[in-house]
């Protein structure tokens, strides 16, 4: 199969791919264009590069969990799976990246990607955050890396776990038509709130002006008043609200996908290519497709593929 292919893509445990002498070196010398892709948890040359990772494992010790949470609490896990999807995508790209090169070289390449370094590269504003201020990136909340206001999440009637809003108002024109909405019109204009480094010094002040208009209002009415005027807001929407929006069905970004056990509704690819996105197919069932690539692929016969399917090989 690896003589034959594009690309082969492993992540077992440390040194195992080595062991089952599929390592990269035995890999290019039977198919010297394969794109040799390998995901771990701790990178080559780390001094834990032969430990064991998941997601959360990732998270920890790649810095989002200590730029998550409050200020005054403990480090938390963020809710997406940065250390699995977010480590996946960067190979992916870098997979294409590699395929359009050999293009042009016909030469292949080996990619490595470690799921703690991947996660150096989605936290590039807490470094930003560290370079203006000497320190280690804080933990926030919900605001903004940058100490502005408001730039948070805002309360919302009638008061459930998810009835809140984020508002992000730091340049001053966007500051400038929340006030419009806020009803606070005298203060455009007024030096001690018109920067962001005067807004900064209060933020107490600021937030509880705002907050006084939003748990007033449901956070899709909020997020319809500020966002209508041109001011970044967005209502905090759960799975639920999310499944059950129509406007995702009807845009092909939530997809009745025509399952083997039955219908099933999820998320698709969210890029939409010439207007809509692809349409969402399973993922092959284990074993689906053993007929087919030891049959037409590699051309053994129905005979030798029975044979391993009843030793229990495939």
């Amino acid at each position: 199969m690896a003589k034959k292919a594009d690309v082969m893509i492993e992540n077992m445990a440390p040194g195992t791919i080595e062991r089952l002498g599929l390592g990269y070196e035995a890999i290019r010398a039977v198919n010297p264009g394969i794109i040799y892709a390998q995901v771990k948890g701790f990178g080559e040359g780390s001094p834990y590069e032969k430990n064991l990772a998941f997601d959360m494992i990732a998270q920890a010790c790649g810095g989002t969990m200590s730029i998550t949470g409050e200020p005054d609490g403990p480090p938390i896990k963020p809710g997406p799976s940065l250390g699995d999807t977010g480590t996946g995508m960067t190979m992916a790209i870098s997979i294409l990246g590699a395929l359009y090169e050999r293009r042009a070289t016909g030469k292949g390449r080996r990619l490595q990607v470690a799921m703690q370094d991947a996660m150096l590269h989605y936290i590039r504003i807490a470094f930003q955050a560290q370079a203006a201020s000497g320190q280690a990136a804080r933990r926030n909340g919900s605001r903004s890396a940058t100490a502005v206001a408001p730039a948070g999440i805002f309360p919302c009637a009638p008061g459930g776990p998810n009835d809140w809003v984020y508002v992000f108002a730091r340049q001053v024109d966007h500051w400038h038509r929340l006030l419009k909405v806020l009803g606070r019109e005298d203060l455009i204009g007024n030096s001690d709130y018109d920067t962001p480094k005067a807004r900064g010094e209060r933020i107490a002040e600021i937030n509880a002006m705002v907050t006084d208009w939003t748990q007033r209002r449901d956070k899709h009415e909020a997020m319809r008043v500020i966002g209508g005027a041109g001011v970044p807001a967005g209502a905090v929407l759960d799975t639920m609200e999310l499944m059950n929006e129509p406007s995702f069905e009807e845009r092909g970004i939530l997809q009745v996908m025509d399952h083997p056990s039955g219908p099933f509704k999820m998320p698709s690819w969210p890029v939409r290519f010439d207007g809509r996105p692809p349409k969402l197919a399973p993922a092959p069932l284990l074993g689906q497709h053993s007929t087919q690539v030891f049959g037409d692929w590699l051309g053994m016969s129905a005979g030798d593929v029975d044979a391993l399917r009843k030793e229990g090989v495939i």
